[in-house]
């Protein structure tokens, strides 16, 4: 199969590798994308970057909590200037709260009745990206956070044996900071537990590959592959990654703290978030 430049260039955009090495990956791969960016990260070549990083088109996303649901919308547009018009603001918000009132959960007539309205006003084309809603526990809160011109957009959901606790200051400075962490840090799970087997099982072939050549025994370079296992999840998993404001300790173990002190015991749920222009 004959690679392209193009080819190479949305290679190197996913893993921020070296050009060449895009090339030869993708020539080992026979030109099947993820196939090259696995071995680019078995030679240790991909870089941090993340396909949810890179913004695809224009909008922004919203976020809107009330009766026991959260819920994050992203409305699409041609243009960046209309992303900041503030109809097309006031058109989400008051599309976020229609959802949760009437408890909608996809695009439907109504909804797309209200992208027309504001398109025959404006003159450009717009469109509802996607839609979802969170239930939060009765016992529970959602923190919500909207990061600058709507570029993210989160939703935390807690849960707790008093719901009194809620209102205590500590545990909602902490609410906040957690959805502030997730919009900073973005990881791709809650917790271990959640973490996929496929997913798990591909990172671990990885590490596998990595430490194939090094001359050691087997249990030894299994123990190092359960390492950088250990690591990863330190870095994609929200209860597990250090705290955005202490960083000497993880959320899970910083939620333990703020539940000792607030007399309740406080348990994370669900972790949400929109990007702009990102899919996932």
């Amino acid at each position: 199969m004959a690679i392209t430049a193009s080819d190479v260039k949305k290679l190197r955009d996913i893993t921020g590798a070296g050009m060449m090495d895009c090339k030869k990956a993708l020539n080992e791969a026979n030109g099947d994308m993820a196939q090259a960016e696995k071995i680019l990260k078995e030679m240790g070549l991909a870089a941090v970057a993340k396909r949810q990083d890179r913004a695809t088109e224009n909008g922004r996303v919203f976020v809107d909590a009330a009766n026991g649901k959260a819920v994050l919308l992203e409305l699409s547009c041609e243009t960046d200037f209309v992303a900041k018009n503030d109809q097309f603001k006031a058109l989400g918000e008051e599309m976020c709260r229609v959802i949760l009132e009437k408890g909608y959960t996809e695009p439907n007539d109504e909804l797309k009745g209200m992208v027309d309205g504001l398109i025959a006003i404006i003159k450009e084309n717009m469109a509802i990206k996607r839609i979802r809603v969170i239930s939060i526990p009765a016992n529970g809160y959602a923190a919500t956070y909207l990061h600058g011109e709507g570029s993210v957009a989160v939703v935390v959901g807690f849960e707790s044996d008093n719901a009194a606790a809620f209102e205590n200051d500590a545990v909602k400075e902490f609410t906040h900071d957690c959805a502030l962490h997730v919009a900073a840090f973005k990881p791709q799970f809650l917790s271990t537990d959640s973490v996929t087997k496929e997913y798990e099982a591909e990172q671990l072939s990885i590490f596998r590959a990595q430490v194939a050549q090094m001359d050691k025994p087997e249990k030894v370079l299994e123990g190092i592959v359960r390492g950088k296992l250990n690591k990863l999840y330190s870095e994609v998993c929200f209860l597990n990654q250090p705290f955005v404001k202490d960083d000497s300790m993880s959320v899970s173990k910083k939620m333990a703290e703020v539940s000792k002190a607030a007399g309740a015991k406080l348990s994370i749920v669900s972790c949400d978030y929109f990007q702009a222009g990102v899919e996932g």
